[in-house]
């Protein structure tokens, strides 16, 4: 067998070098942010989603008292905080409606919408509707019907700053409850 020599080495120890100090490095540097929707009483997530700051998610529903359709828009800052962005209805509901000093009311065809809300929710818990209130998560044209897999259950909402090492791991295995 032959031996390698230090000659033949050096482009060795230079690449694993390289290696090494990327991925040093890229532990260090931000991948973006990570949102998960998980069940309050435990258990796997059942929502995993990449997002980058500002970037924003969609939670869509039917109102259980009016069956009307809602549309909650939602970002998160460079550090995971959750903020409520805008929300869209046809009609007024309980618990919908204007709040006094946050956003602006304007009508888009059909609908009310509160715009330019930017309020904090931070991490939040959402008690899960029946199938037909179909409570969905909407992200860059993904759906994920929360209804259809744990109805009646309380999910928290959370996010978090992920490395660009484990961004980068995630876009190769992505978590299996991130959406096709």
């Amino acid at each position: 067998m032959k031996r390698l020599t230090s000659k033949s080495r050096l482009p060795l120890m230079v690449a694993a070098g390289l290696v090494v100090a990327f991925l040093f490095i890229s532990r260090g540097l931000s991948g973006g942010l990570e949102l998960t929707v998980t069940p309050v009483k435990g258990g796997p997530p059942l929502l995993v989603t990449p997002l980058q700051p500002g970037e924003r998610f969609t939670l869509h529903y039917y109102h259980s008292v009016e069956n009307a359709p809602i549309w909650e828009e939602h970002s998160l800052d460079a550090e995971g905080r959750i903020f409520i962005e805008e929300e869209r209805y046809l009609k007024f509901g309980a618990g919908m409606g204007r709040m006094p000093g946050v956003g602006r009311m304007v009508r888009r065809g059909d609908y009310e919408v509160i715009e330019n809300m930017h309020m904090p929710t931070g991490d939040f818990v959402l008690r899960v509707g029946s199938p037909g209130v179909d409570h969905t998560v909407i992200w860059r044209g993904r759906r994920k019907n929360l209804s259809a897999v744990a109805p009646h259950e309380a999910v928290q909402f959370s996010a978090r700053p992920v490395s660009l090492l484990y961004s980068l791991w995630r876009r190769i295995w992505p978590h299996p409850a991130t959406p096709p």
